[in-house]
């Protein structure tokens, strides 16, 4: 079993939805398990695994440091014990400073997405601040360090068998529609279309999907509510404050529209996974079966309940 999305799907001329199913992938965050300290209760992997293998899921992320075992064969282990593949890591790094070098920590990563048959490494350009409440602003020699390191990292990971991506995010260096835009302005980096970042960051993950659909290698599906996500980008409240009050919602209950993005991007050819992402904050353990399992359990069940619109023949 490794993290590479399942070939053989057909290109042409077949429901989107009857090539999704093994494509679906989880993540811990939707659970609460993130690297924020204090972002909330951080529920243990065997029941973030066990509940993931419970809703028929067979791949996840890796989630943050210390969630899964540090040795990559102890990690590929554990994963294969919940019949989960690895599909890959979201590694936040500094790229923008001068002095200070990417390259180890992404070497790290790689170890593990290797030691672990994922293909993927999910890059967020880190402000170098616990957190995604502020970010400082970059200025031009900022962007060139940003993009060069970028671009050098995408090398790097390719080398080694693996499609590093660009994830726009709140709180990072890239996150607004005009930081989006640069990045795909300045390199060929690939992205990952997180359609609650980008809608919470200013971006149109619908017209993304359609206009830059050979810059998307992975994706990361969320629903948002557009009101808590304009009050983010207002300043009025912080990232954390707004997840734990509900920002994020199981898909189809939001303001995203997923049922037209998932179509556009199969349509464009897209064959990658889909990674339903809802960020959550815990403020104690759910009991069994309810809380982020019943978020992700609908998710599943919207995805696989779309319309099974054909692709077009050619």
């Amino acid at each position: 079993m490794t993290g590479q999305p399942p070939t053989g799907q057909p290109s042409t001329g077949q429901p989107p939805t009857a090539a999704l199913r093994p494509r679906l992938a989880a993540a811990p965050i939707s659970w609460g398990v993130c690297e924020v300290p204090g972002w909330g209760h951080q529920l243990s992997a065997d029941r973030v695994l066990a509940e993931m293998a419970g809703l028929g899921l067979t791949a996840t992320e890796f989630g943050p440091d210390g969630f899964l075992p540090a040795d990559p064969a102890e990690r590929a282990a554990t994963l294969r014990s919940y019949g989960l593949a690895a599909v890959g890591g979201f590694v936040p790094v500094v790229l923008h400073e001068p002095d200070h070098d990417p390259v180890p920590a992404v070497r790290t990563a790689l170890r593990a997405l290797a030691g672990c048959g994922a293909g993927t490494l999910v890059l967020a350009a880190a402000t170098g601040r616990d957190g995604y409440d502020d970010r400082p602003a970059l200025d031009a020699a900022g962007w060139r360090t940003l993009l060069a390191n970028l671009a050098a990292i995408v090398a790097l990971a390719a080398a080694e068998g693996v499609t590093a991506t660009l994830h726009p995010h709140i709180g990072t260096m890239v996150e607004r529609a005009e930081e989006v835009q640069r990045v795909l302005d300045g390199g060929d980096a690939p992205l990952c279309l997180d359609t609650g970042h980008l809608l919470a960051g200013g971006t149109d993950p619908v017209d993304l999907a359609r206009r830059a659909a050979g810059r998307i290698a992975h994706v990361h599906l969320k629903d948002v509510d557009a009101e808590a996500a304009a009050r983010i980008r207002s300043g009025e409240v912080g990232y954390a404050k707004a997840v734990a009050a509900g920002l994020y919602r199981p898909l189809g209950q939001g303001d995203v529209d997923i049922a037209a993005l998932v179509p556009a991007l199969e349509r464009a050819g897209y064959r990658g996974w889909y990674v339903m992402e809802q960020d959550t904050v815990l403020t104690g353990a759910p009991a069994p079966g309810t809380g982020p399992a019943a978020d992700v359990r609908a998710s599943l069940d919207f995805l696989l309940a779309l319309e099974p619109e054909r692709t077009p023949a050619g």
